[in-house]
């Protein structure tokens, strides 16, 4: 049944001026117009394949004052919402096409959810990577059915490299792009958002250059109810999106010196379609810094117990930054894409995360080297309730009077409050002491 709206013309105008040529290698369809029926069409055709993943009222409402609905898409198959725009693509491929293959070059959630998708509908797939690749993504590509090859030491090089097995072979070469297909399949998760969460206000969703999830679900809420804010999140190291909003434009690639962290987030601003669908169609972009997602790692991980990376946390971050003040006492959902952190990554993340949130900290001081008196600290320790971490004493090296030791004391508390209380605490009992800000 077609869904009347207004917002229709809405997407129309958004996309009359995109230009119909892309130099990427992609079907011929492509930069056809996204109508709120595609999106449709694209959840009826995906539900055989792509989980309908729940949208949950979040014990971080409270916390936060407002009411929260995490739509939990990080737990599809592959960890990510890439999923839903992938098979959408690969089942609308000619069926000539299938036969040959296809072939792609990143070790991004795209890929992987191509890797994926692909081997499950017989079609052959090619995952050509750099020698930099991460260990654990070849491993995970493998094991979805992908023939993953390693070829040069940048992703230039692989990608030139995948650009040549296609046209030897016919395989169809596939990039991330903002295609109409691609666009739809994302957009699905508006749809599911808004049939879950009646009532909705808000609509938070990761943003940065690789906008397509925010482009194609605005279009498919803004065409259910326009009275819905609909907000994009993305860093502030490199706020692509709101430069190339400004710019009218796509904007050049920035550099990123920590994409491991970022993932997907860090990406280039790809394409025509999703800017324009975005400058119509959503209410708001804002930025975040990197602590504020990692302590949206440490609040997810805490409380929902949900393991998510960068772009899965981000949304929640402008919450935690204080970045949408409007959104007190409303009702609103928060998109949490991807959960594809590396095992390193997530053990340094939640480190650093305890330090920023105060609840990891470090102080230094000179007791006498007598008998009892390290005791007596950890008897003070104990009695504050605070967990040792570590403990190291220093004798050789320390530069008041003799007979010294210098003993430096990690703990962890409960929250910020805890660590004010014991901070008072051991300056009254050694006023020399030194806290170590984070």
């Amino acid at each position: 049944m077609k869904i009347v709206s207004r917002n229709e013309e809405l997407l129309g105008d958004a996309l009359s001026r995109i230009p119909q040529s892309s130099s990427r290698t992609s079907p011929s369809s492509y930069n056809k117009l996204i109508r709120f029926e595609d999106i449709n069409a694209a959840a009826f055709k995906i539900q055989c394949a792509v989980q309908k993943t729940p949208c949950m009222y979040s014990r971080l409402s409270k916390q936060y004052g407002l009411d929260i609905y995490l739509k939990k898409e990080f737990l599809q198959y592959t960890g990510s919402v890439k999923e839903r725009g992938v098979f959408y693509l690969l089942t609308s491929l000619p069926q000539d096409q299938q036969r040959k293959g296809v072939i792609v070059a990143s070790d991004s959630n795209f890929s992987m959810a191509v890797a994926y998708h692909a081997s499950e509908l017989h079609i052959p797939v090619f995952v050509i990577v750099s020698t930099s690749t991460s260990p654990a993504r070849v491993k995970t590509c493998r094991e979805y059915g992908a023939m993953v090859i390693s070829y040069g030491t940048t992703a230039k090089d692989s990608q030139t490299h995948a650009r040549r097995l296609a046209q030897e072979n016919n395989y169809l070469y596939l990039e991330e792009e903002d295609s109409a297909v691609y666009l739809s399949g994302l957009g699905t998760v508006g749809l599911e958002i808004y049939e879950q969460v009646p009532k909705l206000d808000a609509v938070i969703f990761p943003a940065g250059g690789h906008c397509g999830l925010l482009a194609g679900s605005a279009a498919a809420l803004k065409h259910l109810n326009p009275h819905i804010s609909v907000i994009g999140v993305e860093s502030e190291s490199f706020p692509v999106l709101q430069q190339s909003l400004r710019a009218g434009h796509p904007t050049e690639e920035q550099a990123c010196s920590n994409r491991h962290f970022y993932g997907d987030v860090s990406g280039p601003c790809f394409g025509s379609n999703s800017l324009q669908l975005t400058g119509k169609l959503v209410d708001k972009v804002v930025a975040v810094r990197e602590e504020d997602i990692l302590i949206s790692m440490l609040r997810l991980l805490e409380y929902e117990r949900a393991t998510v990376d960068a772009e899965g946390a981000i949304g929640l971050a402008a919450l935690i930054a204080g970045k949408l003040p409007e959104l007190k006492g409303k009702r609103v959902a928060i998109a949490v894409c991807s959960g594809n952190l590396e095992l390193h990554l997530l053990q340094q993340c939640i480190a650093r995360a305890l330090t920023l949130d105060n609840r990891v900290c470090r102080f230094s001081l000179v007791l006498s080297d007598c008998p009892g008196d390290v005791a007596k600290l950890l008897e003070i320790l104990a009695r504050e309730e605070a967990r040792v971490l570590d403990i190291k004493q220093e004798r050789l090296f320390v530069t008041s009077e003799l007979f010294t030791v210098e003993v430096t004391c990690i703990v962890e508390t409960r929250d910020k409050i805890h660590t004010a209380q014991l901070r008072n605490t051991l300056l009254e009992r050694y006023p020399a002491a030194k806290w170590t800000e984070r």
